[in-house]
């Protein structure tokens, strides 16, 4: 049996650094969140090559006393927590004092630090934990932390690493979120040298979530001020007719920390109940403000899960504060533009999209003055009372005049018969003109003469089509506008029209046998997502023409689509997207099972959707291929057809 013996310290560091030290993002978070702590109201995040070869967070925080500068850089060693008292009540990003252990155990880390008032400040350089000496230097107050080459000494991790622009993104999403946590912070995010991300810091939520989340999330926001029983829930949901395809817009806080909670993701959905689209999720931004002493943050390494002391409470406060605040919007939501329509609904003339008078307006500098919900609608529509406008403040459309034969002279305009031109004014019929027209002279070469056919020995026989052999099921007709309904001898089948032709376009895509019709875009669909679904596609771009779209990168979380799949409607463009991404993030690194996960999400979204009318020979068409056996479950396993026995349904009325 091996003997016990106790683990380096260097060993012991690796394997904490495992557990807060998973990727770049995770040594941002940390350091920003340090930074926060200190009391920083401006930081600066910079890297380079997704964060594996450079990051450097620089804040204007209180800063670290020189002495204290090796101690920092200890495991457990933290200025947040003095007693066993104080973990009742955390009221800090971080608290456990293994961050910056961590983080040097893995890199080569270099500090830069000066407090306030101090004349000069302090540096300290750190290779694989190993602190050096502390020497004088001159820098700005507050902190610099610069990190390069990450894991340099464990290389079994960097064979975990993605590409540097999924790294990136991965920091990008994180910084947007901790934006949303702190507004009154100013964080400015600078990838290879390209800022990506930059929020005002002027205290407003609204703001934060313009720069973090983009225009076209933030025009499409409730406000949410409530709560009851010592729980205040305050932020944004989106309007009901906003929902996305995924979750991935739905963003929590408790006590200004980012949390993972199915309980508040619960209760925001249950206050759409019966406003939602099936298949839609709400997006939101919400604080949760409650006692430090009613929630637990220290139940996981990464302090995203928390446990609330009372969960009843919460999940009411949260439900009720969004349905109340749904309620007083009452009807006031409108359609977005581009929104894609069933075939069965009529058709509803919108009016375009808002036009971007708020950038402008953010070129002066003036557009974070005013950001409060009502003033922000305001000026991104342009309405003004009194006033009839369309939102980008284009004309109404002009009446078309009418066609020629359809206009009408008065009688007192009449045109007279005395007034009309002499017949000799207008032109000659054909046949006078071809008499006027001089005879061709004859030519001296006689024609050569033409052989005459001989006849024909067997009159040609009639081609006689052979009937086509009638289908053995009786097509009976469709209910629901969802299900076919086809006898077949003595028994009923019901079919999904749906799921049968889903798995007619996924059979038909898989086999390759002809490639996916991408449809040119008349204007190019700007489509903004969340930035781990934006990096996922941005890797696969090649694959995503492969399926009829031409797609490229138009920066901070936004894709521009050129082309899509023909069979595709256009408001669903962004939904597809959605899905496909998130289809490639669980689909992991097997090219086939995210191929195939792909081509699930395209079948789906270009086969006929229940409730749509469809054309009894498409319905014919669906049962040929389903009653021969050739469809029988749909690409997620469902069943495609369901059957009742002649036997079955007489029983149901007791003849049987």
């Amino acid at each position: 049996m091996p003997h016990i013996q106790q683990l380096s310290p260097h060993v012991a560091d690796l394997i904490a650094a495992g557990e807060v030290v998973e990727r770049p993002a995770s040594v941002v978070k940390e350091l920003v969140e340090n930074a926060i702590d200190a009391g920083a109201s401006a930081l600066v995040v910079e890297i380079q090559n997704g964060g594996m070869a450079l990051i450097r967070v620089t804040d204007n925080g209180c800063g670290i006393a020189p002495e204290e500068l090796p101690t920092a850089f200890l495991r457990h060693a933290t200025s947040k927590l003095r007693q066993a008292g104080d973990l009742a009540a955390i009221g800090t990003l971080g608290f456990r004092g293994e961050a910056l252990a961590a983080i040097s155990a893995v890199s080569r880390l270099e500090v830069l630090t000066r407090r306030k008032g101090d004349p000069m400040g302090a540096s300290l350089t750190l290779e694989g934990g190993a602190p050096g000496s502390v020497e004088e230097a001159g820098c700005p107050e507050g902190t610099t932390m610069v990190v390069r080459q990450l894991f340099y000494n464990t290389p079994a991790r960097l064979k975990f690493m993605k590409t540097d622009s999924a790294e990136a993104s991965a920091v990008a999403a994180m910084l947007g979120q901790l934006a949303l946590s702190r507004p009154e912070v100013s964080i400015r995010y600078i990838r290879d040298g390209r800022e990506e991300l930059h929020t005002p810091g002027d205290g407003k939520l609204l703001s934060a979530i313009y720069a973090a989340r983009g225009r076209e999330f933030a025009l499409r926001l409730t406000e949410v001020d409530g709560g009851g029983e010592g729980v205040g829930v305050r932020g944004f949901v989106t309007e009901p007719l906003a929902g996305r395809g995924t979750r991935a817009m739905q963003t929590f806080f408790c006590c200004g920390r980012t949390i993972k909670s199915a309980l508040l993701t619960a209760a925001l959905e249950e206050a759409y109940a019966n406003r939602q689209m099936k298949g839609k999720f709400p997006g939101c931004v919400l604080h949760i403000d409650l006692p430090l002493h009613q929630v637990d943050v220290n139940v996981h390494p990464a302090k995203t899960v928390v446990k609330f002391v009372s969960e009843r409470t919460v999940f009411s406060a949260v439900h009720h504060a969004v349905k109340d605040a749904l309620d007083r919007a009452g009807g006031t939501a409108s359609l977005p533009g581009g929104q894609g329509r069933s075939p069965g609904e009529p058709r509803q003339e919108t009016p375009p999209p808002a036009a971007p008078k708020a950038l402008a307006a953010a070129a002066r500098g003036d557009f974070y003055q005013t950001m409060d919900a009502k003033t922000f609608r305001e000026r991104e529509t342009g309405q003004s009372p009194g006033r009839l406008t369309f939102r980008d403040g284009a004309r109404p459309p002009r009446q078309r005049p009418p066609a020629p034969q359809e206009r009408a002279l008065p009688l007192d305009q009449a045109v007279p018969m005395s007034h009309r031109p002499p017949a000799q004014e207008r032109p000659a019929p054909l046949d006078r003109a071809v008499d006027r027209a001089p005879a061709p002279e004859p030519s001296p070469i006689p024609p050569a003469p033409q052989p005459i056919p001989e006849p024909a020995s067997q009159p040609p026989e009639q081609t006689v089509l052979a009937a086509e052999k009638p289908a053995p099921w009786r097509f009976a007709g469709e209910v629901l506008h969802t299900y076919i309904i086809a006898e077949d001898g003595e028994d009923v089948w019901l079919i999904d029209k749906h799921a049968a032709h889903e798995r007619i376009n996924f059979d038909r895509m898989k086999a390759g046998a002809e490639p996916i019709m991408g449809q040119r875009l008349l204007a190019p669909a700007a489509v903004e997502l969340a930035r781990e679904q934006y990096a996922a596609l941005l890797e696969n771009l090649p694959l995503l023409e492969e399926f009829g779209f031409e797609a490229e990168d138009f920066g901070a979380g936004c894709i521009v689509v050129r082309a899509a799949p023909a069979d595709l409607e256009t408001g669903r463009i962004r939904e597809t997207l959605e899905e496909l991404a998130d289809k490639l993030l669980s689909g992991g690194a097997d090219p086939a099972a995210a191929r195939d996960a792909m081509l699930h999400t395209m079948a789906c979204k270009a086969s006929i959707k229940g409730g749509w009318r469809s054309d009894p020979a498409e319905l014919r068409a669906l049962i040929d291929k389903v009653q021969s056996g050739e469809v029988q479950f749909c690409p997620h396993g469902r069943p495609v057809k369901v059957k009742l026995s002649k036997y079955e349904i007489e029983k149901m009325f007791k003849r049987a």
